[in-house]
């Protein structure tokens, strides 16, 4: 069954406790309460929770419309628990489906769709030329609309060969592909992969706000965009690993095969 997790029901109610996000440090200031997560709980190399996920399974049209090189599936190999409390997505060089890699795309379609609130993960991230991670949504009539018209917001994206960097960007119509509002925040390329960061937005009918590790880095209100706002209706989530494509370039020598994400819980929070 879809859940949808709205929060305009309680507008008035939430009117009296607005303020201004600028320095918020997400759900431990009290404005939020948690309404939906996964933990990753289970045993070793099950998958993951299907009343939360599902996959898209294949290359999709034109590489997911990026000239991904990967064919993801719906098999352990590619996502599954460690048995730890973890989701490991694990991209692989690999002779499959006439494909050279294998990876997982999973996401909460017509499984979980959120409208406005805080959605968060707390994640450690692949590297290597060609690796490309993300953390992302789309808006939920993805179908009816097409694409950049449902909506697009990147929590996370990180090149894997430019480990220095993360992005959050928005996609709309009139402001799609490399005509999209983002933003990066510089990290120490050295040591930040080594360890799990949280990353996430905070979503309300006027703006979004990205965060890495609680600091706010990117901001967009409504009014900035140079199209329509399409941020007014359900989205649902994405975790994938993709292996090439038009933004990272394809995998080389130097890249180091498996490369796995570990993600440590997903978090919807939203306000009273």
């Amino acid at each position: 069954m879809k859940r949808t997790i709205f929060t305009a029901l309680l507008m008035m109610l939430a009117i009296g406790c607005e303020r201004d996000h600028a320095n918020s440090v997400g759900p431990g200031t009290g404005e939020y309460e948690l309404v939906w997560s996964d933990e990753f709980e289970g045993p070793l190399n099950q998958l993951p929770d299907q009343t939360n996920w599902t996959w898209d399974i294949g290359n999709g049209a034109w590489g997911w419309g990026n000239n991904q090189l990967e064919y993801d599936t719906n098999l352990p190999e590619n996502a599954s628990l460690d048995g730890e409390g973890m989701l490991r997505i694990t991209a692989r060089e690999e002779s499959y489906q006439d494909f050279d890699y294998t990876s997982a795309r999973i996401l909460t379609r017509d499984r979980v769709e959120i409208q406005y609130g805080r959605v968060e993960a707390r994640i450690k991230l692949p590297v290597g030329q060609g690796i490309w991670p993300a953390f992302w949504m789309l808006g939920e009539n993805i179908d009816s609309a097409g694409w950049p018209q449902c909506g697009e917001i990147d929590i996370m994206e990180y090149r894997g060969q430019t480990p220095g960097v993360i992005l959050g960007t928005l996609h709309g119509p009139g402001y799609s592909g490399g005509g999209g509002i983002t933003n990066l925040v510089n990290i120490t390329p050295e040591s930040f992969h080594e360890d799990f960061h949280v990353f996430a937005i905070e979503w309300q009918s006027d703006r979004i706000d990205w965060f890495l590790d609680d600091e706010l880095y990117h901001r967009v209100y409504r009014e900035q965009v140079p199209g329509e706002w399409v941020f007014d209706q359900p989205f649902f989530i994405i975790l994938n690993i993709a292996v090439g494509g038009t933004f990272v370039g394809a995998p080389d020598e130097s890249t180091v095969f498996p490369q796995t994400m570990l993600v440590d819980w997903v978090r919807v929070h939203q306000k009273d």
